[in-house]
């Protein structure tokens, strides 16, 4: 997997990120962490990886995986969480299947066969539903969790779609850009690991509201 640069944005991770980046030794890949340059408590705790660090001018989500992207250099890329919630030995399942069907983007799902979630509420799990379905009948998307963010794909591909969202609804610009755009892409079954700290950065009902506004927007650009 020396193709692939993980790209993991991060923010006030100082306790989860330095394990993940323990586990993720064991991987042949490359890592980019993305984070604001005032987070220094983060920065602190993983300076002694063998990591790049790419520091973000401003904020958000969005903004911090469009910089990773923009700076990876690999074949593939793949975000990837700082709070343990992905598991890393599901990396080559993704890189098998889009090397065997020749897709463009392979995004991972909680929500198929093989699949689950140790983090899921009910609030979480009918919104991811609400959202796939959306995409589904709107966007004529072949994907079945929308809005998660465990996606491997081609760089010289996600570089062609010039993202533009600079918070969490860039999990759905980049489907439906890449699905306008008629490049190949499928769904593969995940299971979502508890996160190490027990903390959610996505507030659901804000980030969920502002989600279903873009989408409606790109219903009819």
């Amino acid at each position: 997997m020396n193709d692939l640069t993980l790209l993991i944005p991060a923010k006030n991770e100082a306790e989860s990120l330095p394990k993940v980046l323990e586990e993720l030794k064991n991987f042949n890949c490359r890592i980019t962490v993305i984070l604001h340059k005032t987070d220094y408590q983060t920065i602190k705790a993983i300076e002694n990886f063998d990591i790049e660090l790419v520091y973000q001018e401003n904020f958000g989500y969005g903004d911090a995986l469009i910089l990773g992207m923009n700076n990876c250099k690999s074949k593939y890329f793949c975000i990837f969480n700082a709070d343990g919630s992905f598991n890393p030995n599901e990396l080559e399942h993704m890189i098998k299947k889009i090397e065997n069907e020749k897709l463009d983007f392979v995004f991972a799902s909680r929500y198929q066969k093989n699949s689950g979630s140790e983090d899921d509420t009910i609030v979480t799990l009918i919104g991811n539903y609400f959202f796939s379905m959306i995409g589904k009948i709107f966007f004529n998307l072949n994907i079945t969790d929308i809005l998660y963010t465990f996606v491997l794909g081609k760089t010289d591909c996600v570089k062609r779609l010039n993202l533009e969202r600079k918070d969490f609804t860039l999990c759905v610009e980049l489907p439906i850009k890449a699905k306008r755009n008629t490049m190949k892409i499928a769904s593969i079954s995940s299971i979502e690991r508890a996160r190490i700290a027990g903390k959610k950065k996505v507030n659901a009902f804000k980030d969920g509201s502002l989600i279903l506004i873009y989408l409606i927007k790109l219903f009819f650009k």
